[in-house]
């Protein structure tokens, strides 16, 4: 089980070569009229950022859940894995087309590119 969450938190968190132009997502109406009613995916993950401030989906065959908000620029969340837990983190989030780009610790850490659906 720990492997598995370290790859799941690996692969959330690998750093995604650039494509072309991405802008900042650069408030919470934004975000949310991306995000509503869209899944967000990425190889073996499928997760959905619902109105209400939770997150649920799944990851590497795991149940994944979790609590957001929206925080001076930044949407800020926390995630549970199975049995393991990543703790609270405010990422940047930039856009292009139908992918967003998050970055974590405020655009200064590791990031990981979810395309809408």
């Amino acid at each position: 089980m720990r492997l598995r969450y370290a790859f799941l938190v690996a692969c959330l968190g690998l750093a995604t070569p650039a494509l072309a132009e991405f802008r900042p997502v650069e408030n919470e109406a934004n975000f949310r009229a991306l995000v509503e009613g869209r899944e967000l995916t990425r190889l073996g993950i499928r997760l959905q950022v619902l109105p209400e401030g939770q997150i649920t989906g799944r990851g590497f065959g795991m149940q994944v859940g979790g609590n957001w908000e929206w925080r001076d620029g930044y949407f800020c969340r926390t995630l549970q894995f199975g049995q393991s837990s990543d703790p609270y983190n405010c990422q940047l989030v930039l856009q292009n087309g139908n992918t967003l780009r998050f970055i974590s610790d405020e655009g200064t850490g590791d990031q990981a590119d979810l395309r809408l659906r």
